[in-house]
């Protein structure tokens, strides 16, 4: 079986292709540009165009076909929404994509719509709104920390933005994975100690049940599948405050692998190959599990370069 893995050049992409190699399926690569990591650690490689290919989707069509691939889980914001929209497409020529529905990715990528389906479902979520108000600016499209500023409120254009009031506290991902019903079956909240450009470096798995419970409702309202992480605070006061959803695999998620299992066993066993999950075989979570972060160099000698 061959799994298809997105943007194997990011830096954070060395545990996903550890953990699909653990499961002894093929990993295939792929990224915009051929010179990273990725090529090197993966057993195949795919140089993708580019999100704003006008024939993108014919072109991954065409590259999934010849490369024979079975499984895709995507990673990209940029193509989360596509691969959704074309989920059941390609599931008709052999090739299953991990994604949740459409309507909640697009619920989650535009941080406007995400903060009406918390406030309708009366769920805890920062003020917010398409005009200049609140304290902090951000994309309404965006990942990470990437484009969110302070609110100076002058001559503020707010094109493709919201405002939102600052919210402090514990901050908290928590990786969940999904089954193919959308039920949780991991839930692990990790409270980020350390964070450099919008990715975790340093963490601790902690035991949240208020956590827990949150999710579990927040599944009952919406369908997730496959593997989500939720970002949220915990004031001092010791209130939840949902903050936003990213409904794909994430860097970060190597801790949340890392206190359970191999996710990828459980994405094939259930999600690809429609077997239940045998409850009595998950592992229990390890809270109190920490990690930590580094850059590691890997060299290319000459005779492997093409």
């Amino acid at each position: 079986m061959k799994i298809l893995l997105e943007a194997t050049g990011s830096l954070t992409s060395g545990y996903l292709i550890k953990a699909v190699k653990q499961t002894n399926f093929i990993v295939v690569g792929s990224d915009i540009n051929e010179f990273n990591h990725g090529k090197y650690l993966c057993d195949e490689f795919i140089t993708m165009p580019k999100a704003d290919d006008e024939n993108l989707w014919m072109k991954i069509e065409n590259i999934l076909i010849e490369k024979n691939i079975n499984v895709v889980i995507p990673s990209l914001d940029e193509t989360l929404l596509g691969w959704a929209e074309r989920k059941d497409y390609f599931k008709s020529l052999g090739i299953e994509v991990v994604i949740s529905p459409k309507d909640t990715i697009e619920t989650f990528q535009d941080k406007w719509k995400t903060h009406l389906f918390f406030s309708q479902n009366n769920i805890n979520t920062p003020k917010t709104s398409l005009k200049p108000v609140f304290e902090l600016l951000k994309p309404r499209f965006g990942r990470g920390g990437k484009g969110i500023v302070k609110n100076d409120y002058k001559n503020v254009d707010m094109t493709g933005n919201i405002s939102q009031e600052k919210v402090s506290g514990n901050e908290y991902t928590v990786d969940i994975l999904f089954s193919k019903d959308g039920e949780p079956i991991y839930i692990v909240p990790r409270l980020r100690i350390d964070v450099k450009d919008g990715k975790s470096t340093k963490g601790i798995v902690i035991r949240n049940q208020k956590i827990d419970n949150l999710i579990e409702d927040i599944s009952k309202k919406i369908k997730f599948i496959g593997p989500v992480n939720f970002q949220l605070f915990e004031t001092p006061e010791g209130e939840l405050v949902m903050i936003e959803v990213n409904p794909r695999i994430a860097g970060g998620m190597a801790l949340g692998f890392a206190a359970t299992e191999n996710w990828i066993r459980i994405i094939i066993e259930n999600i690809v190959l429609n077997n239940k999950i045998d409850q009595n075989k998950l592992k229990s979570i390890r809270y109190g599990l920490k990690m930590v972060r580094y850059y590691e160099e890997f060299f290319i000698s000459p005779d492997k370069m093409e």
